[in-house]
């Protein structure tokens, strides 16, 4: 008798088990796995599980930091804290995200691309920034080809989304509090677009809001060997004023990438996805 073993059922409700029930109804046995190949393939897909289950991508937030948790100096010197070797395992993680995300801080500063450059990829992932008032330049280098950019608006300016058009950018209202953009909102409507992972490299100011609302899933964070002292910190939320108001992480995986520490981390105290049947 042919047998066929799943390693992961498929959460997609247009789907889910019609593909089982169509093999057993052709006298196929087929067996759920359990145990660590189970789990590999939720880490594979853990994507499209959190687009299926949640409505919202699998955010990951990176940052590059000194020992002292400084991602760049107070003058907003940060190239480069951490070397070669870290930024190319960087460039991995952008490669297997549907998207990556910053802000317009960034855009302005550090005039980045975002894009993957040092590993091969088949295709760009979609670039997004976070813009309230459009203040992306029509030189930003993100907007430059290869691969389509998104940008969020909390504000109308009809010229600026007609010249940030004619430059390829598409653009997406989001009006929240504070005149700023509906991270919440944004990341359904990145669900409906049909990103699954969404790689995030922004500032201290947009990585505090994310991790603030509880919208991050997992940091994946490079500590360099420096001590850098004053200057700007992975996240710019509080002052708490007890202990019990921090955000707690749980390490799930730590290795050494080049002279770099590679980290990653996921919340404490939050349901985690469900195992689909």
């Amino acid at each position: 008798m042919a047998r066929v073993v799943v390693a992961l059922g498929d959460p997609n409700p247009l789907v889910a088990g019609q593909g089982i029930a169509r093999l057993r109804a052709a006298g196929i046995q087929v067996d759920l796995a359990e145990g660590v190949i189970n789990e590999r393939a939720r880490e594979l897909n853990i994507g499209f599980l959190s687009r299926m289950q949640r409505g919202r991508p699998w955010l990951r937030l990176k940052i590059a930091a000194s020992l002292d948790g400084r991602t760049a100096l107070n003058n907003g010197t940060s190239q480069w804290i951490t070397g070669e070797a870290a930024r190319t395992d960087g460039h991995g993680f952008r490669k297997r995200a549907s998207a990556v995300l910053t802000g317009i801080g960034t855009v302005l500063e550090d005039n980045p691309r975002l894009d993957v450059r040092l590993v091969s990829t088949p295709a760009q992932p979609l670039r997004v920034v976070v813009d309230s008032r459009l203040q992306t330049p029509l030189d930003a280098r993100i907007l430059a080809p290869p691969g389509a950019v998104l940008l969020y608006a909390a504000h109308a300016d009809a010229e600026a989304e007609s010249q940030l058009s004619a430059r390829g950018a598409q653009v997406c209202h989001l009006p929240g509090a504070g005149q700023k953009v509906d991270l919440a909102a944004m990341l359904s409507d990145l669900a409906r677009r049909g990103i699954n992972e969404l790689h995030v490299e922004a500032g201290h100011k947009l990585n505090a809001s994310l991790l603030s609302l509880g919208l991050v899933d997992e940091l994946l964070i490079y500590l360099a060997p420096t001590l850098l002292g004053l200057g700007r910190d992975m996240a710019a939320f509080g002052p708490l004023q007890d202990l019990a108001d921090a955000l707690h992480f749980r390490f799930t995986q730590v290795d050494r990438v080049g002279d770099d520490l590679r980290i990653l981390a996921r919340p404490t105290g939050r349901d985690a996805l469900a195992k689909p049947n």
